[in-house]
């Protein structure tokens, strides 16, 4: 049973070709991935855009050598490396994400949790994504508004409040309507990814190399 997660950062770019996405007039292809930026071709002119950037009223909100997340028209969509894809950036196969394991024996990487990028840290044992107040803020999650209860941390007994994320998405596998708790204070350090997720992929361990399979 695993207990915690392990980061795995590609630093290599990955050529893809897709089939254009089109918003009314506008045309959009992802023709390379790398960490942190994306090349896109859009309307027609290609364009290396970093997260945070944006061009034609496109913006990259997060990028690695797997998946990008573009914001256009008001939505957020993400593309992965996929032989196909739908004009609405849906992936129609299953897909697979690997995290290599660290040194203290942990699953860490990188997710979109309502549309941004946050580490996560892999953990069965926790039955339900937890985060920090601090980290909620970062995510511009409001969870006062969560129905609040009372958790047991490592200080201590504190506050917290279940909330309902609007999506949790890790290698292009994304759910919606993810269970969520968020501690008073700044415990966890890291956003624990569990169970109200993992429990909608399959996990295989083998040789330190944890893998995430399921449908985007």
């Amino acid at each position: 049973m695993l207990t915690k997660a392990t980061a795995f950062m590609a630093a290599i770019c990955l050529l893809i070709t897709v089939t254009p996405l089109r918003a009314d007039s506008r045309s959009i292809e992802v023709e390379a991935l790398f960490e942190n930026a994306a090349v896109l071709m859009i309307n027609g002119q290609r364009k290396m855009l970093r997260v945070g950037q944006s061009f034609d009223g496109v913006t990259v909100v997060a990028a690695d050598p797997a998946s990008a997340t573009v914001e256009f028209d008001g939505r957020t969509e993400e593309v992965g490396l996929s032989k196909r894809i739908t004009s609405n950036f849906q992936v129609l196969q299953e897909r697979r994400h690997t995290i290599a394991r660290d040194a203290n024996r942990q699953y860490l990487t990188n997710a979109i949790i309502n549309g941004r990028r946050v580490q996560v840290l892999v953990d069965t044992g926790a039955n339900v994504v937890a985060l920090s107040a601090v980290q909620a803020n970062l995510l511009g999650i409001d969870f006062n508004a969560g129905e609040p209860s009372r958790v047991e941390t490592a200080s201590g007994i504190t506050s917290a409040y279940s909330i309902t994320l609007q999506s949790v998405s890790v290698g292009g596998i994304k759910i919606e309507n993810v269970q969520a708790t968020v501690v008073a204070g700044d415990y966890p350090t890291t956003v624990l990814l569990g169970m109200s997720y993992l429990q909608h992929v399959k996990m295989q361990e083998h040789n330190g190399i944890l893998s995430l399979t399921g449908t985007p």
